[in-house]
């Protein structure tokens, strides 16, 4: 399947002045969110929850409590980043979550970590949908799977070093050390955005002519098929959204894809201690291997589903094999090799997906509020990580222990995996590509996007 894109046939996406200039900027900026979100695992395995009294049940509500807050600004930050300014709204984010990762590690009691984490969650709460509507201002649908997973690439390759370096920060200081030495470059971080970043194409002055042409004749070109347009219409675009039943369900399909997810990401270093029997070092060298294979399956499968215009089947069947992945890891029981292999199977599989997925959210959202659609699946992904992230935690602490945590999170994955095939991808032919200089020329679709009664 051919594609519209601004490029010139046969080139690659990197080959774009847009993808050079931006793509590393929103792999940092979300690297750095997603540090300052899970390192609290790894602060928790390496001697904080010992050191402040904490019961299994109060270690899970601390985690998971970033998820609250997470979940209630999502659609309100949205609203501002759609009306206001996307970049503003990220610069100043990334600031404030850099100081309250710092106060992390001047905290003395797990009340005021309760509070901390939530406020931490409410101020990252708008970046990923936020940053997914930026990116559709400035990449067409042809590009958007890869550059989707490029900006989500830092989730696991963040969570590979982070196990790797805040591990070491221990060993060698403490968890307190670890909260304040990574805290820090997010708030450096943040003013350097305000100046990198422009909310659209036509405020950049480093984007060649010929390319920003080109793009708004192929983003023109897309609105005018029917495919939905990068941003939305505010308040309204989220009454439309709530009644479109593709976008619902994969709200629904998120949810339990994160309760898996976030059971896995924030137990992971305590499983694997568990297991091997290691230092906290170890643990986390360990750690970081499953998210190695997620990196390498994530860029592979988002060429793929950019290649040939299909995202569903993206998605599911690798949600399928991790939950048997996840399974069949506890049931390798003092096998610490194989379990540890069947680990990094079930981490490639739950990370693999996430750069057609969003791709295809935004596909299935009525015309015109993507942004929208992108928001209110990820709050109910933040429902879902506040409930994988506390319940698994929770259960490792009853006489279900470990079996029933992997349990839980291989049930919740094989929903998701089934959800996702209740939804029909919008059937798209094939389009020209645009070249700069050159009129677009895209065939209209035959049915719209994510209107139901096409899309569902």
């Amino acid at each position: 399947m051919t594609t519209t894109s601004p490029t010139r046939p046969g080139t690659g996406f990197w080959s774009s002045a847009r993808a050079r200039h931006l793509m590393p900027i929103a792999f940092v900026t979300y690297s750095l969110a997603y540090l300052d979100k899970s390192n609290y695992a790894i602060a928790s395995a390496g001697g904080m929850a010992e050191e402040l009294h904490l019961s299994a049940a109060g270690d899970s509500l601390i985690a998971a409590s970033f998820f609250l807050g997470y979940f209630l600004f999502q659609i309100p930050g949205t609203i501002y980043a759609e009306q206001r300014s996307a970049r503003r709204l990220v610069a100043w984010c990334t600031v404030v979550w850099g100081l309250l990762a710092v106060l992390q590690g001047l905290l003395h009691s797990p009340g005021q970590l309760v509070a901390v984490r939530f406020a931490l969650g409410v101020v990252e709460g708008a970046v990923l949908p936020s940053m997914v509507m930026l990116l559709g201002r400035w990449f067409t649908k042809g590009e958007r799977g890869r550059a989707n997973t490029l900006l989500i690439l830092g989730n696991p390759v963040t969570v590979m070093w982070l196990s790797v370096v805040s591990g070491w920060l221990i060993s060698v200081a403490d968890w307190r050390v670890m909260f304040v030495a990574e805290g820090v470059p997010s708030i450096v971080w943040g003013l350097f955005c305000l100046r990198l970043v422009k909310d659209r194409p036509a405020d950049a002055g480093w984007l060649p002519d010929g390319e920003r042409a080109g793009l708004d004749r192929a983003l023109t070109a897309e609105r005018q098929a029917g495919a939905p347009a990068a941003t939305a219409s505010g308040a309204r675009g989220y009454a439309r959204v709530l009644r479109s039943r593709p976008v619902l369900l994969m709200a629904a399909q998120y949810f339990f894809w994160s309760f898996g997810m976030y059971g896995f990401i924030f137990w992971l270093p305590a499983i694997v201690k568990d297991g091997s029997g290691a230092g906290i070092g170890a643990t986390g060298a360990l750690t970081a291997v499953p998210y190695l294979f997620a990196a390498a399956a994530m860029l592979l499968n988002s060429r793929l589903s950019d290649r040939s215009g299909r995202r569903r089947i993206a998605v599911w069947p690798w949600l399928a094999v991790g939950a048997v992945a996840l399974l069949g890891s506890y049931g390798a029981g003092s096998n610490f090799p194989l379990a540890l292999a069947l680990l990094v199977v079930a981490g490639l599989c739950l990370y693999a997906p996430y750069g057609p997925y969003f791709a295809l959210v935004s596909e299935l959202a009525p015309p015109g509020v993507s942004g929208a659609a992108v928001a209110l699946v990820n709050s109910l992904g933040a429902l879902g990580s506040f409930a994988g992230t506390y319940l698994v935690g929770w259960v490792r602490g009853t006489s279900l222990g470990n079996a029933g945590a992997f349990g839980f999170m291989a049930v919740c994955t094989l929903v998701s995996a089934a959800l996702t095939l209740t939804v029909r991808e919008p059937r798209v032919p094939a389009s020209a590509a645009v070249v700069p200089g050159a009129p677009a020329t895209v065939a209209p679709r035959t049915e719209p996007a994510g209107v139901e009664g096409g899309s569902d």
